[in-house]
């Protein structure tokens, strides 16, 4: 009785082992003689192998898997992109408040880098008019976490997965006067649209003086040197009203709009290429 070891009844020879469901004998014995839960549990031994490529790999992993099961069940949302030095009780903060809260209105929830600034103003207008605030966070060694308005949050490692999760969980962009972040978003979204890797997807920057410089800049130098085309311009809106950009996406997200500019924009590039 009890005999927990050898559940079978025979008495182990010294020459064999059982290692999980191998039977090792004789010749094929192997050195050591530890199972593998004493080799799993056991806290002696070399570190190094958690900042292996290999290691990375299974965190990367497990970042799309939390994203994924975190934001799966999200109604439909739209991300609000801008500064996170943008001061509280600017202009610009208050235009934040007013968007988030005009999103949730509109029947969105609110997706934000969930940090301070214009982020934490577009989480703070979702969050007072009862919607749903969600912040992607980054981990930066000069950020503060998520603010207190985001009430769904989660914190990335890697700026790829965490925007990822901003196309893929996301019906649309507004984008607020921002830094080099904000624009790094804008852009890649503008990339994926203009690629057709994505959708009816709008994106609506909000503030014309502030935008204007980079508009007037990808017209008389992008565009006029020939590296880009005039149909992605098509690809983007400027405003300077919140219910004008609320309803610029809403329209797209039930329309799909901007898809005929998208495929404008490929035919323009099949023709120019020769394809």
């Amino acid at each position: 009785m009890g005999n927990h070891g050898n559940p079978g009844g025979y008495a182990r020879r010294p020459e064999e082992q059982q290692l999980g469901p191998v039977l090792r004998r004789r010749s094929q014995l192997q050195a050591g003689g530890s199972t593998t839960d004493q080799r799993l549990l056991d806290s002696d031994g070399p570190s190094e192998w958690v900042h292996t490529d290999p290691w990375r790999v299974l965190r990367i992993q497990s970042e799309f898997i939390e994203g994924f099961g975190t934001l799966a069940e999200l109604p439909p949302a739209i991300s609000v992109f801008g500064s996170a030095r943008t001061p509280v009780g600017s202009a610009e903060y208050d235009a934040g408040v007013r968007i988030g809260r005009a999103l949730v209105d509109a029947g969105f929830a609110v997706i934000t880098g969930g940090g301070p600034g214009a982020m934490e103003a577009a989480n703070k207008g979702a969050r007072e008019a009862g919607g749903i605030s969600v912040g992607l966070g980054i981990e930066l060694p000069f950020e503060q976490g998520l603010n207190e308005h985001v009430d769904l949050g989660l914190n990335f490692r890697y700026f790829f997965v965490r925007k990822t999760m901003f196309v893929k969980y996301s019906q649309g962009f507004v984008v607020l006067p921002g830094g080099l972040g904000t624009l790094d978003e804008m852009f890649e979204a503008l990339t994926l649209v203009q690629t057709r890797k994505i959708t009816r997807f709008p994106i609506v920057l909000f503030g014309t003086e502030y935008w204007g410089g980079l508009i007037d800049w990808l017209k008389n130098t992008v565009i006029a040197q020939g590296k880009a085309s005039e149909f992605d311009l098509m690809l983007f809106h400027v405003t300077d009203d919140v219910e004008e950009a609320v309803t610029l996406v809403s329209k797209e997200v039930g329309e799909g709009t901007n898809e005929r500019a998208v495929l404008a924009a490929t035919e323009e590039a099949a023709r120019e290429t020769g394809d």
